[in-house]
């Protein structure tokens, strides 16, 4: 999850080069029996490949000729390739006679005649040309990764912005939930697995074979989405803590010296951490069906699971809170609070105690201010949550997604995550988001209809007076 993240780290060096070794040569093979002009252009050579010239077997080995072609060219010569596919578009004076002819069109047969022609004729040529990489080995992840290249390029370039349209909704539609299949891995799955998903993590760093290990032992579970065309890559994974109650510390809940618990004893399933892995697929959601799924999976394994909630980040709360004591608001703190406050801070008043204290650079370390911070915060970031936006959205990107997801806002947790990051995106705080699997689609209703954002009574209760 943004702890959902759409924008996985880049894979390291390694791992691509691989990768690329393993799928090249394959390629390489395939395209080698392809007969050719040594001057054949590339633009030729899509050509040949939508014609069809030799028959399937030659049209799936061009497919691989220009794959091939196109990891081997520079940042640039990639670019130049996308926009010669690109150039393949519908062609304007087909589409104007097919038109003309459904306009003309006299009877039922003769329109349901013209409105098929007319659609072909709308279809550019490029999208069967993409389609024709599906049928080489890795082709799938070919394509994937060729519109993670696209994104990069597409505010600068219409052509290239219509190419990167036309392959997100083939990537939609191929990557439809109903397709992909959800599995466990545990720390049997082959190592090569193992690694991506030390790679991919995307929330909460693995920092070593030990970390992992500790993320997969009998306590924990983790799931992921795949795709029948790409067996060995994760398309976004899920981890999840077996536990009594709430969890409210990420640092205790990844302790790797902390015994390990009867997981048929947990009453709680925290997702902790959600990745998406493949940038290529941004904006094709699959977030929804995974937490649905795993509630479904982990019910049916532990029959003591009534709870199913996430410890998730606030990445956007210090930002927001140090722009409005930059504007000095006066509706931030109570009264009270600012008294509270400036016993710490002789000499100031108001928003400016609270300031003061933040930009301290061992705040976290002190007891006594940690326990004035506590309440204050917590209240703010209610605030945050529940009434901050622009329209019927959540400011808080994690908070948007969760609740655009039928989650409610449970629990807010202070000294959740004492990490640098931690204190630098949200004070140390993290949020509980809980799933009622009764009430998963009413929730996401609300909010996705009037951006009614649910919250337990207490949070809505910290919020008051501006919810």
């Amino acid at each position: 999850m943004p702890d959902v993240v759409v924008a996985p780290p880049t894979p390291s060096p390694r791992l691509i080069d691989r990768a690329l070794r393993r799928i090249t040569g394959v390629w390489r093979d395939m395209a080698s029996s392809v007969s050719r002009d040594e001057g054949e252009s590339v633009e030729a050579q899509m050509r040949a490949c939508l014609d069809g010239r030799g028959g399937e077997v030659s049209a799936r080995n061009r497919a691989a000729k220009l794959a091939e072609t196109y990891l081997s060219l520079d940042a640039d010569g990639q670019k130049a390739f996308l926009r010669s596919i690109a150039s393949f578009d519908a062609d304007d004076a087909q589409i104007t006679k097919s038109y003309q002819a459904l306009h003309d069109a006299r009877d039922d047969a003769t329109r349901a005649a013209a409105k098929s022609t007319l659609r072909r004729m709308l279809e550019p040529p490029r999208q069967r040309l993409l389609t024709q990489f599906t049928t080489i080995p890795d082709g799938m992840k070919f394509l994937v990764e060729l519109r993670n290249t696209l994104l990069g390029l597409t505010k600068s370039d219409p052509m290239l912005a219509a190419l990167e349209a036309d392959l997100r909704g083939m990537l939609a539609n191929w990557f439809d939930v109903g397709f992909l299949e959800l599995k466990r891995i545990d720390w049997a799955s082959p190592a090569a697995l193992l690694e991506k998903l030390m790679q991919y993590e995307a929330v909460h760093e693995i920092k070593s074979w030990r970390d992992l290990k500790n993320r997969l032992d009998s306590d924990r579970r983790c799931y992921a989405f795949f795709h029948p065309r790409m067996p060995d890559e994760p398309l976004i994974f899920v981890e999840v803590a077996l536990v009594k109650g709430l969890a409210g510390s990420v640092q205790r809940l990844l302790d790797e010296d902390a015994p390990v618990q009867n997981p048929h004893e947990a009453d709680t399933a925290i997702f902790y951490s959600i990745s998406n892995c493949q940038r290529g697929l941004a904006g094709i959601s699959f977030v929804n069906f995974l937490i649905k799924r795993v509630v479904h999976e982990l019910g049916g394994e532990f029959a003591n699971l009534k709870t199913f909630a996430t410890l998730s980040p606030i990445p956007g709360f210090r930002r927001w809170l140090d722009k409005k004591l930059t504007e000095e608001e006066t509706t931030l703190l109570t009264d009270e609070e600012a008294s509270a406050l400036a016993v710490f801070e002789p000499g100031t008043n108001g928003t400016a105690s609270l300031k003061a204290l933040l930009a301290r650079k061992n705040w976290v370390e002190d007891t006594a201010i940690l326990k004035a911070l506590d309440p204050v915060l917590v209240r703010i970031c209610a605030r945050y949550l529940l009434a901050e936006g622009q329209g019927k959205r959540a400011q808080d990107p994690v908070a948007h997604f969760h609740l655009s997801n039928g989650a409610r806002v449970e629990r807010i947790n202070m000294e959740a995550d004492i990490s640098t990051k931690g204190v630098k995106e949200s004070a140390t705080m993290m949020v509980n988001y809980l799933y009622d699997p009764n009430k998963i689609e009413a929730y996401h209703e609300d909010y996705a209809g009037e951006g009614r954002r649910h919250a337990s009574t207490v949070v809505r209760k910290l919020a008051r007076g501006w919810v």
